[in-house]
């Protein structure tokens, strides 16, 4: 049974009890077991437990207890996030029978919005990388071609839902790791505004440039999944207290008017050329809904200071005691932080803090800001195996367009806006101002209806 293509298309059938909670987990389960061995998406799958969950649903919205959307609904969660009973890996030999006593803040609301958790997703070890190459239990595939990657570091995660092992997950974002393979896999990826969603309990990557968000198949998905995990945390200290709008119910309420600012400088520089014709064919789209867009300069940061001190700082007594339990390339990614001062990491954190209230400017002449999401396609796996050189500059370059906006802070969402030649998806980066989710999401909703990119599948989909 291939899967529905909208979790609140199927969320009113499971309310209806027309669809049981029961046989969506049973075909999502039957799903991965025949495909997993091809991607290598789940690294743990709890299917007794989400067998247990999807009968509680059923039992509940049978005696009335429909819970949202989510209830009953199979979702799963990158490998990072703290699952109480259940091992969180990081992807790493290092923690590979680490269990922890408590969920995460996110994973805790999914449970009381009634959703069934199927497993644990594969990722780029410990969230440092763009390519899931690099993993203690292996590399993931690409759903629309297993030869290519499926991006990081929430491949695992990108590469379920493309391929409809599971109707929605959550990634973490740290320089691009949710829009980055949502972009490569054809599905949709959103980046909240920092402190949008609580980062408790999630292993960090970096503390101010980490975000947890939704992967999902459509925009309404995202939304569905965001207004579930969205809102202040008081145990997470780079939480904020500001009001959650109704993102679902806004989605069909996007300005019939509205300015697109294009930074061409950085941004559109060295695209692919079934890239740069995609976006292209993208704003023209727009342009015909009502929009205008006018070209605007960005100045993008770029310096990685910030991640490496504290991505160090977290790991440091790890990297002392165990370093042969990390794999090589992370172990030396790490131990790029060492060096940092106290003094640079200061100065460094006064940049970021300065170019995220710089960047407020930009929006006051533009609504929001369209970019590819990434600059070129993925990369076949063979070929970074076989010249691993060329791993970081291949990562380095595919997070390029998403790097910017984590360190800015801002809202932004990955939409699929075309495929190349060779059938590999193509992805359209929306961007708003600070606690604009709503907008992104509405513009992200009027584009997605207005084409038909998020209608097809992979051939591992039907």
């Amino acid at each position: 049974m291939e899967l529905q293509s909208s979790i609140l298309e199927i969320a009113e059938q499971v309310k209806k009890r027309v669809v049981s909670p029961v046989e969506l987990t049973r075909d999502c389960l039957q799903r991965i077991e025949r495909l997993n061995s091809t991607l290598n998406a789940f690294i743990t799958i709890t299917a007794e437990s989400a067998r247990s969950q999807a009968r509680q649903a059923e039992q509940d919205i049978q005696h009335g207890r429909w819970r949202g959307p989510l209830h009953g609904i199979p979702l799963a969660l990158k490998d990072i996030l703290d699952t109480a009973g259940v091992r969180t890996t990081a992807a790493s030999a290092l923690f590979k029978e680490r269990i922890p006593a408590e969920d995460a803040e996110v994973v805790r609301r999914l449970k009381d919005a009634g959703a069934v958790l199927l497993g644990k997703q594969n990722l780029h070890e410990f969230a440092y990388g763009g390519s899931s190459m690099v993993s203690y239990y292996g590399e993931v595939h690409n759903s629309w071609n297993p030869a290519y990657i499926a991006g990081g570091s929430s491949g695992g995660s990108a590469a379920a839902v493309a391929a409809g092992l599971c109707y929605g997950a959550i990634g973490t974002d740290t320089a691009g790791s949710i829009r980055e393979p949502a972009a490569l896999c054809g599905v949709v990826g959103l980046k909240p505004t920092y402190g949008r969603v609580s980062a408790w309990g999630v292993i960090p990557l970096s503390w101010s440039l980490d975000h947890v968000g939704p992967i999902a198949a459509t925009v309404a998905d995202a939304a569905v999944i965001l207004q579930a995990i969205a809102g202040f945390d008081a145990t997470d200290i780079n939480s904020e207290d500001i009001p959650v709008a109704d993102y679902v119910a806004g989605l069909g309420n996007c300005p019939k008017t509205l300015r697109i600012g294009v930074p061409r400088a950085y941004f559109f520089e060295g695209l692919d050329a079934e890239i740069e014709f995609a976006v292209k064919q993208a704003l023209s789209v727009l342009s015909t809904l009502g929009a205008d867009i006018r070209e605007i300069q960005l100045e993008a940061p770029t310096d990685r200071t910030v991640q490496s001190a504290e991505s160090y700082a977290y790991h440091a007594e790890h990297v002392t005691r165990t370093p042969e339990l990390y794999q090589t390339e992370t172990l030396r990614r790490i131990r790029t932080g060492a060096d940092v001062s106290g003094t640079d990491y200061i100065h460094r954190r006064r940049e970021l803090e300065k170019a995220r209230r710089e960047i407020r400017k930009a929006f006051e002449s533009v609504d929001v800001v369209i970019t590819p999401t990434t600059p070129v396609p993925p990369p076949p796996i063979a070929q970074l195996k076989e010249n691993p050189d060329q791993l970081r500059p291949a990562e380095i370059l595919l997070l390029r367009n998403t790097r910017p906006v984590n360190a800015w802070g801002l809202p932004a969402i990955s939409v699929p806006c075309g495929f190349t030649p060779g059938g590999l998806p193509i992805g359209l980066q929306i961007v708003g101002p600070h606690w604009g989710e709503a907008l992104v999401l509405q513009l992200a909703y009027s584009y997605e209806q207005a084409t038909d990119w998020h209608k097809r599948r992979s051939e591992l989909r039907i």
